[in-house]
């Protein structure tokens, strides 16, 4: 291990725990009506207040820091070209195995490095197949991660530092996994480097198509010509940009406004993420301490939740950036997964406009978090796509 880079422990201070607990109990709540709770109005009356109850009461963070601190944490600083030097905090897991490939995991928002805790093992030290190195960091101003206090940190630059995270831990050749906004940060690193980003796999197909394939694809609809399967995508995507991607605008534009109520209301913030938890997923079953272990990791960022809200207004406004990361990447082969309750739900012949598909996979349930949905599926499909028989197997020659 480089010197560089030390190992970390989650420590939240008893101060914070204890300041949480004290706005919780302090919480004031939307007086009913009998809408209070139908989620097409947003997240519940009943469920929040319950969640925020268990918050102040019941719920263990220390348990459930301790479980954390089983994994292998580490911290490094990073310099990234025109910023000041960044702790970055990151998941190593090395496989035993010698033809491992290294593999960085990318997250995006409401989500954070707990979407890997579930495949780690499975990837890293898998019964049989393909096995991975995985590191799988929180985006700066996410997770442990330290906060960019200068603005114009673009979509280009959160690339370069996971680019630079991998470079530093000695993996001169790797292959990336992105979902949510990590899609299109891996798609960068493709982009940018791509003789050091060896092949991707996304399972957010988030895709700009080209005016006549748009066309032809809007022709296509009209006539019905689409499959009943790509037609229930058809139908989630457009639940999504109807009723359910109003946060991205307000993120995407005064994201200091919304932050206010982040920083200082841990309801606010429960509400905030919860509501896209219910809302983006397949039915899971979230457990109560699931739910508030995942807010809690933004609750306790020394970033602030604040924080983690810049990165839509800095792709919403660099925009030559962010239409680049949804180019085609011609030198890098790509893997993409298909989830039924994801929110862009497309046609696979739209996910051909990403770059040169050499594995797909298209799941009959699963949604937007599907490495922490579906753990099997989401590994299985790693070790396919770099398998023996898998498309992108010839990767394992080019790492080693």
């Amino acid at each position: 291990m480089p010197s560089e880079i030390r190992p970390y422990r989650i420590t939240v201070p008893d101060s914070a725990i204890a300041a949480l607990r004290a706005k919780l109990a302090k919480a004031t709540y939307p007086g009913e009506v009998d809408f209070s709770d139908d989620w097409n109005y947003g997240a519940t009356r009943n469920d929040v207040s319950r969640l925020a109850r268990y918050w102040e009461r019941n719920y263990d963070w220390r348990l459930q820091e301790a479980n954390l601190n089983k994994l292998p944490h580490y911290m490094t600083k990073i310099a990234v070209d025109g910023f000041e030097e960044l702790d970055i905090h990151f998941i190593h897991q090395r496989s035993s195995q010698a033809n491992a490939i290294p593999l960085l995991f990318v997250h995006g928002w409401p989500g954070s490095f707990l979407e890997v805790t579930k495949i780690l093992h499975l990837l890293a030290e898998p019964r049989q197949g393909q096995s991975f190195h995985v590191v799988a960091p929180s985006l700066p101003n996410f997770g442990f991660s330290q906060q960019v206090r200068q603005r114009g940190f673009t979509l280009r630059q959160y690339a370069e530092c996971m680019h630079r995270v991998m470079l530093r831990l000695g993996y001169d050749k790797y292959v990336t996994q992105g979902g949510d906004w990590g899609s299109l940060i891996t798609r960068l690193i493709g982009y940018d480097y791509p003789k050091h980003c060896l092949a991707s796999h996304i399972n957010f197909p988030f895709v700009r198509l080209p005016r006549t394939k748009l066309l032809c694809s809007g022709l296509q609809f009209l006539l019905k010509q689409y499959s009943p399967r790509e037609k229930q995508g058809f139908s989630r995507t457009f639940w999504y940009l109807a009723e359910g991607s109003g946060y991205a605008m307000q993120q995407s534009t005064k994201p200091s406004t919304l932050g206010f109520s982040l920083a200082d209301s841990p309801v606010a913030l429960l509400g905030w993420i919860y509501e896209k938890l219910h809302d983006w997923t397949d039915d899971y079953p979230w457990t109560d301490d699931e739910i508030l272990t995942w807010v809690s990791i933004y609750q306790f960022s020394p970033a602030g939740p604040a924080a983690s809200l810049r990165i839509y207004y800095e792709a919403y406004h660099s925009r030559e950036t962010t239409l680049r990361a949804l180019q085609y990447v011609s030198s890098v082969p790509l893997g993409i997964s298909y989830y039924p309750r994801d929110l862009f739900v497309v046609p696979k012949s739209w996910g051909k406009c990403l770059g040169p598909v050499v594995y797909e996979a298209t799941h009959t349930h699963g949604g937007h978090f599907a490495a922490f949905e579906e753990p099997e599926l989401f590994a299985a499909d790693l070790q396919s796509m770099f398998g023996e028989t898998g498309g992108a197997h010839n990767v394992v020659k080019m790492v080693h």
